[in-house]
């Protein structure tokens, strides 16, 4: 069978497929890569906004250690073309249910399926100090898991978003000793006796005082300067860890009467092991089911959800076929 036949097989005369994936990062690309590899007619509607981008490299996923996020994206995409996937750069602004799932594009199509995969991940909200966004995935990281190997060693900083970034600042002493916590707006009475004494116990300096921005020479991060009379006290760091606020891009869901839960980093949809949130035929995949989904997890979640996916078609249509 040639590979035009196939994909003449795999699309309907109506145009509806039996799966769309909205979202093209490593959630959406691995459940669309099982469902096209189950023969299944599926849509990929990818708006061209990896979360990962500012990121030169990802690491931590095993025989992918060190790619560029752009080059993987590239290589997902090729391998779900080879199985007769469709994927269209658009965004979905609109959802509708009846007896299927109506996606409507930004360009004006409405595309129709049976079963909807959201996979739209996250968007990270930075804190507003001056050259943070501008350096944010170069010297300015937020996970030491994927980059705290890179700059292992150097002088560190953590500029603190709420009391709960204590867990970043003793987190990355792992990665150096050297590390200095930047209360910024977080009053220092807003940290509990254990969160002190543990900074305490891995030497940890704490510095009150707002931050106002880095100091960058040489297009290399220097310091991190407070505020104050004359321009405020630089301190010397190579390195700021920040936990930017995550904001779950879950319109659809909403949209949908997905049930959904509160967070400590957001509002999540409720979903079983599978991926299936509370509406019949309604998925979420990688980051837009929850906050600590890395490029490996994620790509696990959407296999995950895929392979279900193929499992409820062909039995609802085996069920439909015996009038049960």
């Amino acid at each position: 069978m040639t590979e035009k036949t196939e994909k003449a097989q795999q699309r309907d005369e109506s145009g509806t497929y039996e799966a769309i994936v909205v979202g093209g990062g490593a959630a959406g690309l691995s459940a669309a890569l099982v469902l096209g590899r189950a023969r299944r007619r599926t849509l990929v509607v990818d708006a061209g906004e990896p979360r990962n981008a500012p990121a030169a490299h990802m690491q931590g996923y095993l025989t992918r250690d060190g790619m560029p996020p752009a080059e993987f994206l590239a290589a997902g995409r090729a391998e779900i073309a080879r199985y007769g996937v469709e994927l269209v750069r658009d965004r979905a602004v609109d959802v509708t249910r009846d007896d299927g799932f109506g996606v409507t594009l930004a360009g004006g199509a409405t595309v129709r399926a049976r079963h909807l995969v959201v996979a739209t991940g996250l968007r990270d909200e930075l804190p507003p100090v001056d050259g943070v966004a501008e350096r944010f995935g170069r010297d300015v990281l937020h996970c030491p898991y994927c980059h705290g190997w890179e700059v292992r060693d150097r002088a560190f900083g953590v500029l603190a978003t709420s009391p709960l970034s204590v867990h970043q600042a003793l987190m990355v002493t792992q990665w150096s000793k050297d590390v200095t916590f930047f209360l910024h707006r977080v009053a220092e009475d807003e940290l509990s006796d254990e969160d002190l004494r543990r900074l305490a116990a891995a030497r940890v300096r704490v510095v009150p005082g707002e931050v106002a921005g880095l100091a960058v020479t040489d297009d290399r991060l220097t310091g991190v300067r407070l505020a104050g009379a004359g321009g405020g006290t630089v301190h010397d760091r190579e390195v700021l860890f920040v936990a930017p606020r995550a904001v779950p891009q879950t319109d659809l869901l909403v949209r949908l009467g997905a049930e959904m839960r509160e967070t400590p980093f957001g509002t999540f949809p409720v979903v079983d092991e599978r991926g299936l949130t509370s509406v019949p035929g309604l998925w979420a995949a990688g980051n837009a089911s929850g906050f600590a989904e890395q490029v490996v997890n994620a790509a696990s979640r959407g296999y995950r959800a895929g392979a279900a996916i193929n499992g409820e078609l062909l039995f609802a249509d085996l069920d439909a076929t015996v009038g049960v």
